[in-house]
């Protein structure tokens, strides 16, 4: 008897439904639509969106844990504030004190197929426009966050790629700070910080880093 060829799998439509709900709910967090402290009712975000409660109950739950959303006792959800001065600078020293040496450890443990695929993500943000929300910025950002990651996970200790993830901190900075030209000046860095790495040059790659993040940091203050 003939096998039946097994067709294959496409994402249910409800994970599909509830992936754009995340980012529908997301994207107006990040452009401020969705105020910083405000209360969100998951049956008027619902009905705005004109889906059911279950997939906005789903994507709280997901944007929760990307910080974005807070829960609060007898409350429900409410939006996360924006960081202030003082915890971009305490995010920041944090990020000097783990990025550097993530670069610097990477230029010795990089395996070929990471500088590849960091040199392909550089490549790639070259090619994102200016903008001036969060639409424009959506990808940039995405790629912005893999690169850093990458790096981390190339040097070899996953706790420092582990400590970023839960610092949340690509997505503090950009819901906090949009500009033009921003990412032209981004991409510049990570090129300076990734050729470091394939030329296996940790003095090079550490500094690198630590002009990236310090810039990053400037750059921000100019929102407060």
């Amino acid at each position: 008897m003939a096998s039946v060829p097994v067709p294959r799998l496409t994402p249910p439509a409800r994970t599909m439904l509830r992936d754009t709900v995340y980012e529908s709910i997301r994207q107006m967090l990040m452009d401020h639509v969705l105020e910083p402290g405000a209360r969100l009712s998951i049956d008027g975000l619902a009905r705005e969106l004109r889906v059911s409660p279950t997939p906005v109950r789903e994507a709280m739950t997901k944007l929760e844990s990307d910080g974005l959303v807070a829960k609060r006792p007898h409350a429900g959800y409410v939006v996360a504030p924006l960081m202030d001065q003082v915890s971009l600078d305490n995010l920041v020293e944090i990020r000097l004190l783990l990025e550097p040496a993530a670069a610097r450890r990477a230029a010795g443990n990089a395996t070929e197929a990471q500088i590849t695929e960091m040199r392909a993500l550089v490549e790639t943000m070259t090619a994102y426009p200016a903008g001036e929300n969060y639409e424009h910025y959506r990808d940039f950002a995405v790629q912005d966050a893999r690169l850093h990651r990458l790096i981390a996970e190339a040097s070899g200790n996953p706790l420092i790629a582990d400590a970023l993830t839960r610092l949340h901190a690509h997505t503090h900075s950009y819901r906090r700070y949009f500009t033009v030209g921003i990412a032209a000046e981004t991409t510049r860095e990570h090129d300076q910080i990734v050729s470091s790495i394939a030329a296996h040059n940790a003095d090079a790659a550490e500094a690198a880093m630590i002009r990236h993040i310090t810039a990053s940091r400037d750059r921000q203050r100019e929102a407060y």
